[in-house]
């Protein structure tokens, strides 16, 4: 598993998180930018993600 400095590192060099990213809703988008710091992987990324949108099913 790849790891990266934070949030903006990952998305700068994989494509995958990148897209994924661009095609979470704003208001997820937003949260993470808060937690940038503590995103520093695909896994990390998809995680919260989920955490966040889990109450919206």
């Amino acid at each position: 598993m790849q790891h990266y400095e934070d949030l903006y590192g990952l998305i700068r060099q994989d494509q995958e998180a990148k897209r994924y990213f661009r095609s979470l809703p704003n208001y997820v988008r937003e949260a993470i930018n808060q937690r940038a710091q503590a995103i520093n992987s695909v896994e990390s990324l998809r995680d919260y993600a989920e955490n966040l949108t889990r109450d919206d099913e």
